[in-house]
C-alpha cells in the first residue's frame, strides 16, 4: 500500500482525529446522524460497560475484543498496555491490579496519551502510567512486565514480528500476554487490501491467522491459546465504498474470513531476556 513510514503516519492522523470526538461523534461518524453503519474502525468494539473498572470518558468504542478479561491479571501485578488510546484497557486493568500494581499504556498518537493523562488525573490514578512511544520500540526496560494486554492494535503496524519480540522483552520470565487482534483466513480483494481507511479500520492490515499464530510461537512463547474468537461482518454500506455490488456479492460468497481473536501466551521462566537468535 505504501512504506512502513506512511502507513505510520496515515495511523497517526487517522487516531489523533479519533482521540479529538467522543465516543457517541465516533460511532455516528460515517454520516452524522445514525443513518448508515458505522465506521470501519469501530464495527468490531465490544461492550466494556459491566467490567470493574470502566470509565466512560476513556471508552472510544475502538478495540475488537476484551483481552483483559482473559489476562489473568493479579493484585500488584506490572501490566502493559499497547495502543492503550484513551486508557480504556488500562482502567480496567487497573481494577485488577489493585494500589500495589502497576500499568504502563503505550500510544503512538499523542493526541491520545494527552486524552489519557488527563482521565488518569480525573481519577486520580497514580499508579497508572501513559508513555508515548512506538510499540516496535517500547520505551520500557526488559523483564518489567508480568503481564502485556493490547485490543486491535498489532494489525495496525507494518512490523508485527518486530511488536511480539519487543513483548518478549519486556515481559519476566514466566510473564505472559493476552491480545485481541484482527486475523484473516483467506484473500481480501485487492481494492480493500490497498484502501487506507480499511487499513487504519485494522482490515488490510491484518495477517493470516496460522502466520500470526506462528510468529508468536517462533518468538519463543509456550502455551499459546485462543481464548475467544469471534467473526468480523464488514457492512454492505462500508463495503460498497471499494466493492461493486457483484463483488460484494462474490466476497459474501467466498471463503474468506475477518476475525478478531484473543490470544494468550507465555514467556518461559528459563527464558532469557530476548527471542531466540536475537542475541
Amino acid at each position: 500500500m505504501s512504506t512502513d513510514e506512511q502507513i505510520k503516519e496515515l495511523v497517526k492522523q487517522k487516531y489523533s482525529e479519533i482521540a479529538l470526538q467522543d465516543k457517541t461523534t465516533n460511532e455516528s461518524s460515517c454520516c452524522g446522524s445514525g443513518c448508515c453503519s458505522t465506521e470501519v474502525y469501530n464495527i468490531m468494539s465490544d461492550d466494556y460497560t459491566q467490567l470493574e473498572g470502566y470509565n466512560p470518558d476513556a471508552d472510544l468504542g475502538l478495540g475488537c475484543g476484551l483481552p483483559t478479561q482473559f489476562a489473568k491479571i493479579k493484585k500488584g501485578d506490572v501490566v502493559i498496555d499497547l495502543g492503550a488510546g484513551a486508557g480504556n484497557d488500562c482502567f480496567i486493568a487497573r481494577q485488577e491490579t489493585g494500589e500495589t500494581g502497576k500499568v504502563i499504556g503505550i500510544d503512538f498518537t499523542p493526541a491520545m496519551i494527552e486524552k489519557a493523562r488527563i482521565n488518569a488525573e480525573k481519577l486520580q490514578f497514580h499508579n497508572v502510567e501513559f508513555r508515548q512511544g512506538d510499540i516496535e520500540q517500547m520505551p520500557v526496560t526488559a523483564n518489567v512486565a508480568d503481564v502485556v494486554v493490547s485490543n486491535c492494535v498489532l494489525n495496525l503496524v507494518p512490523n508485527k514480528d518486530g511488536v511480539i519480540k519487543e513483548i518478549f522483552r519486556v515481559l519476566k520470565p514466566g510473564g505472559h500476554f493476552s491480545i485481541s487482534d484482527i486475523v484473516l483466513q483467506g484473500a481480501l480483494p485487492a481494492s480493500i487490501q490497498e484502501a487506507a481507511e480499511m487499513y487504519a479500520g485494522c482490515v488490510s492490515g491484518a495477517i493470516q491467522k496460522q502466520t500470526y499464530l506462528e510468529l508468536i510461537e517462533t518468538n519463543g512463547f509456550k502455551n499459546i491459546t485462543i481464548q475467544r474468537e469471534k467473526t468480523i461482518t464488514i457492512p454492505d454500506d462500508i463495503l460498497s465504498n471499494y466493492l461493486s455490488k457483484a463483488e460484494i456479492a462474490a466476497f459474501r460468497a467466498g471463503e474468506t474470513g475477518i476475525y478478531s481473536i484473543t490470544v494468550f501466551a507465555e514467556k518461559p521462566a528459563d527464558a532469557a531476556c530476548c527471542p531466540p537468535g536475537c542475541c
